[in-house]
């Protein structure tokens, strides 16, 4: 098209775009405009490796003085080889694209001006649309662009606009994701891959097509080298390289569910973090967050697998739905409280709702340390024999509550160690009603559990709907001998300055109980593991790893939980449908929720650390386990235990009179 043509018609559509009504005029400013783009936020794990981004698109921007040269001539290379001679519009490449498309070929002539006017406009300029009108109009606003704007800036604004994928934009977060590297740290080879993406992200993605990258890369090179950015030898070097790309995007490894609880955390306290530019280093452990997140796939799919399964399944539910066996697990380190994994279901992009934190589920069995812990508390030793026996209780209007065991049987009277160790639910009823339900649910109160408990029997196996996080936490009283500790998600963020504009502390809560208490509780769930409904715990993890745990059935097999504790961890696991019904018959915490928890620790350095040590102050006393009485000469040795006692709680024959003590003399 001759020049003064193009002028003239140029000049008509300026007109025509001039006329437009107000009301139809963009509000990202004038078309010629580089407007700021959308940034995000980074997230990172506790050993700072990348976990994830926050924002409406993930997008470092970049100086472009701050890459190599070799990275935006790649693209000038493909894209706009021109780009340092037009004025923003290529009249020879014009003339050469319709020459093409005269003899049948194909070939876009748009610079990279007007790619970024495109790309910064879309409400003004749709790329998509390929009437002349959108061409001239694209083409005004780009030579209208380069009268504002030096070649730099447009580059600049070019390279930290464009589109590479996955809701990736910009060479930044392009190199973080594909190459695992910021975009300054790029090699020539891989800044031609970057430079072959944006021409058709899904065909050239490097992640899952090397050998289509690798050849478009490769032309891209020889590209180069005819304008005069890298020798042959350069590019030849660059094209024997394999076309690389770290796994997971990028990402150590997948927490969507975490970073959406940080997001949620940090824009409470005032922070834009959505608006970008923010660095954010939390608690997350990136191995462990991937043990438990395969532990749990791995757990359910199991759980799917096994004879007279009926539900729908994950591998043949309808797309869309959600309504097939969920889960969620989290992990919380007891010394600090910090959230070192969380799973909040099987699949984030079908169902981003997160079961840990804003689901509200009965916790059956897994709720009774709480109550044993009050009844040390009252001075009832782990050795008191409790009737394991049918009851009935008046609660309202008449109604009879009569509490049942999974099995269906009652095994008389046993001890608190035994009732415990074997989930004896009558037992625990019996203590809620004899130590008040009232100063249970106050107990639970100082443990951190917020969510509301019903003063009624039944909420001493776990009737009253809870919040799984909060629940976990309140286990972190036992290893950390009485005291809780709130759950910690974010440790720091810092703006793009490096300042820091928040900041997250270990909070402690008032001990709950007593050290004394809280071991012999430890200990109590430690049999629990070792010997009683959790022993699936140990067909991964070994017994000279101390465990402590309590596993949960709800009625009807609804809901099924193991949470379990380590010198070093707290981690708990829940299954069952998101709309509650039965998981199978014979479902149960021990059977399906408590081999994923093995898996998690097994597959993780946690629960290395030595034996608990009891704290001092306790009695102790070798106990026969049938009778709970003094073991005697008689007693076999499979039935002699450790038993440990609070100050005037133990057997009455190791009792010492005080008054008596003064009769025998002076101590030597």
């Amino acid at each position: 098209m001759p020049v003064r043509l193009t002028f003239i018609v140029l000049l008509a559509a300026r007109l025509v775009a001039a006329q437009q009504p107000a009301a139809t005029r963009p509000s990202t400013g004038e078309v010629w405009q580089i407007i700021p783009l959308p940034q995000s936020s980074l997230v990172y794990a506790r050993d700072g490796s990348l976990i994830g981004e926050i924002g409406r698109q993930w997008r470092s921007s970049v100086p472009v003085r701050s890459l190599p040269r070799y990275l935006p001539q790649a693209f000038i290379a493909v894209e706009d080889h021109r780009f340092y001679q037009h004025d923003g519009v290529d009249l020879v490449g014009i003339a050469g694209a319709v020459k093409d498309n005269l003899l049948g070929g194909r070939r876009g002539a748009s610079t990279i001006t007007q790619q970024l006017v495109g790309n910064l406009h879309p409400d003004l300029i749709d790329r998509t649309d390929p009437s002349p009108m959108r061409k001239l109009r694209e083409q005004m606003a780009a030579r209208e662009m380069e009268r504002h704007y030096n070649k730099e800036q447009i580059l600049e604004g070019y390279l930290n606009a464009i589109a590479f994928g996955h809701g990736w934009f910009g060479v930044e977060a392009a190199a973080r994701h594909y190459f695992g590297k910021s975009a300054q740290h790029v090699t020539l080879a891989e800044a031609a891959s970057l430079a072959a993406i944006p021409k058709g992200p899904a065909i050239y993605d490097p992640a899952k097509y090397p050998d289509r990258n690798r050849n478009r890369r490769d032309a891209i090179l020889d590209l180069m080298v005819t304008q005069g950015f890298a020798s042959r030898a350069q590019a030849d070097a660059a094209k024997a390289q394999p076309v690389t790309t770290v796994s997971n995007g990028g990402i150590a490894s997948s927490a969507p569910w975490f970073v959406d609880v940080v997001r949620t955390q940090v824009e409470r306290a005032g922070i834009p973090v959505s608006q970008g530019g923010y660095k954010i280093t939390t608690s997350l452990d990136p191995a462990l967050q991937q043990a438990a997140m395969v532990a749990l796939i791995e757990g359910t799919a199991a759980v799917e697998a096994r004879p007279g399964y009926r539900n729908p399944t994950y591998a043949n539910h309808p797309k869309g739905s959600t309504d097939y066996l969920q889960g969620m697990v989290v992990a919380i380190d007891p010394a600090t409280g910090d959230v070192r994994a969380l799973v909040g279901g099987r699949n984030y992009a079908e169902g981003p709702f997160n079961r840990a934190v804003n689901g509200v589920r009965q916790p059956g069995s897994s709720f009774k340390p709480i109550v044993y812990a009050r009844a040390i508390m009252d001075s009832i030793p782990a050795n008191a024999i409790v009737p394991d026996t049918s009851l009935e209780i008046p609660v309202d209007r008449g109604v009879l509550y009569r509490p049942r065991n999974a099995d269906g049987e009652f095994l008389g009277d046993i001890t608190l160690r035994e009732a415990i160790t074997r989930s004896r639910n009558p037992v625990a009823v019996q203590l809620w009603q004899r130590l008040t339900g009232d100063s249970v649910i106050a107990l639970a109160r100082r443990m951190g559990i917020r969510s509301y408990i019903a003063p009624w029997p039944s909420s001493a196996i776990g009737a009253s709907a809870l919040q799984p996080l909060d629940l976990v936490a309140a286990f972190t009283v036992f290893p950390n001998l009485g005291a809780a500790v709130e759950p910690r998600f974010v440790i720091r963020v810092d703006d793009s300055s490096g300042r820091a504009v928040f900041s997250q502390g270990v909070r402690v809560l008032p001990p709950a109980m007593s050290p004394e208490v809280a071991f012999i509780v430890r200990d109590l769930m430690r049999d629990v593991v070792d010997r009683g409904t959790a022993t699936a715990v140990r067909r991964y993890v070994p017994y000279s790893t101390p465990v402590a745990g309590k596993t949960g059935t709800t009625d009807d097999n609804t809901d099924v939980w193991f949470i379990g504790a380590t010198t070093d961890l707290v981690a708990g696991v829940w299954l069952g449908f998101d709309r509650p019904r039965p998981i199978m018959a014979g479902a149960a915490g021990g059977t399906l929720a408590a081999p994923i928890f093995g898996q998690m620790l097994a597959r993780s350095a946690y629960g290395r650390g030595a034996a608990w040590a009891p704290p001092g102050g306790l009695v102790t006393a070798e106990l026969d386990r049938a009778s709970g009485k003094l073991a005697e000469s008689s007693t076999p040795t499979e039935r002699r235990y450790l038993e440990y006692f609070l100050p005037g709680t133990e057997p009455g024959a190791l009792r010492v009179d005080a008054r008596r003590l003064f009769g025998w003399g002076p101590i030597p």
